[in-house]
């Protein structure tokens, strides 16, 4: 049976949040910059957030607020993942956890190895704890993109101690297979090193290329693996700070269990309570209904970009609802997205903000309505053909200028 793509909320209702997608520019601006989407929560969620507002359970976080038992649920109806419960912990965020755990496991000035194009705050947290970035790009294989499990073993032999894996991988959708997740737990275990796996984009795999968890891979990635993840991402739940890190080995369970207690007192009680929510059978229906409008909309946006961005280059993402497009071609500089938005009123996501590799790219957010992103596009492509129209009498920075 087809499942019917969820629809987006009228811009006149998204213009009432309140949230960074929608107070960062003017109104006449299209926003798809940052990683929200434009869709009412889950039923569940806002049934269970309408509750707590009514009681005023508005105190605290308890220590036992059913996250870890909501999860394990969740991962074993999606993912064939059987997680002991008494290994999973919570915290405010990915990012949290992912600090704290290099803090745990790598001394300062110790290097940590990332692979850009990514995630911009890899960059940062590495920073943050006290390590230092080694970067190991992915490979560009002409039809996709690959971990270098070379270039990753390269560095773990001189020395780096950890890898901080992306998976599936932010921007550029890449749901990493099996063999190469078996392989780089057992690079890891060779050099005696930890993988830190930030898994958010995991419920959003495409059904054509299935998520693989890192600690289901081998007893190599259960010994040097760590996930951290979230229902924020798929949920649309950023703002109500609920994560948990998940580890498959005793001696990593220990690790997590000395981490200080504010680690786990972060978390907001609106972020367990709709965790809980999000990962009960109860929203599963919604989340396969999301998984259908990002699978029309990952489709279109091809459509589109060859209609109105033709010398684009972009892939469908196999998980998630960013795209990292390649806009080189046109000539805007190394960071596109400040003369897209300021030519077309559209606010997308600085390529190089993801590494030197993001030069000449933006990422666009395609978690929204099928009209937001047909506007989007035809507004870009009518910067493209004005731009290149006044390239032989004048500037494209006249033309943004005139905007």
């Amino acid at each position: 049976m087809s499942i019917q793509p969820l629809d987006a909320l009228p811009l006149e209702t998204l213009r009432r949040r309140s949230s960074t997608k929608w107070r960062s520019f003017p109104h006449d601006v299209i926003p798809m910059f940052v990683a929200e989407i434009d869709f009412a929560l889950a039923e569940p969620i806002t049934r269970a957030l309408h509750e707590a507002v009514e009681l005023g359970d508005t105190g605290y976080t308890p220590p036992q607020p059913g996250v870890r038992e909501a999860f394990v649920g969740f991962a074993e109806r999606r993912w064939g993942w059987s997680v002991d419960p008494e290994r999973v912990r919570w915290t405010g965020d990915v990012m949290m956890g992912v600090v704290e755990l290099l803090r745990a496991t790598v001394a300062p000035g110790e290097r940590v190895v990332v692979n850009p194009p990514v995630y911009p705050p890899f960059f940062d947290t590495v920073a943050e704890a006290g390590a230092v970035v080694e970067e190991v790009p992915l490979l560009d294989t002409g039809d996709g993109w690959q971990l270098d499990l070379a270039g990753i073993e390269a560095a773990l032999a001189a020395g780096a101690r950890a890898v901080l894996l992306c998976n599936p991988h932010n921007p550029t959708g890449t749901v990493f297979p099996r063999e190469a997740l078996r392989e780089l737990a057992a690079i890891a275990a060779r050099h005696g090193a930890v993988v830190i796996s930030d898994e958010i984009h995991g419920p959003l795999a495409s059904s054509d290329t299935p998520f693989t968890p890192f600690l289901t891979v081998s007893a190599d990635a259960e010994a040097v693996g760590y996930v951290v993840t979230s229902a924020s991402k798929a949920y649309n739940l950023a703002g109500l700070k609920c994560a948990v890190i998940v580890t498959a080995s005793e001696a990593h369970a220990r690790i997590v269990q000395a981490l200080p207690w504010e680690v786990e007192w972060r978390t907001g009680l609106f972020g367990a309570i709709s965790a809980v929510a999000a990962f009960s059978s109860e929203s599963d229906a919604w989340l396969d209904a999301l998984l259908a409008r990002l699978d029309a909309n990952r489709r279109l946006l091809a459509d589109l970009l060859a209609e109105h961005l033709p010398r684009a280059r972009y892939r469908l993402p196999e998980a998630g609802f960013l795209a990292w497009i390649d806009v080189s071609a046109y000539g805007w500089g190394d960071d596109p997205a400040d003369p897209i938005r300021e030519g077309a009123g559209v606010a997308l996501h600085h390529g190089p903000f993801f590494g030197s590799q993001g030069r000449g790219h933006v990422r666009l957010n395609f978690g929204c309505g099928p009209d937001v992103l047909r506007e989007a596009l035809q507004r870009i492509g009518a910067f493209a053909r004005e731009a290149a129209a006044a390239s032989s009498a004048g500037t494209v920075a006249e033309l943004v200028s005139r905007r």
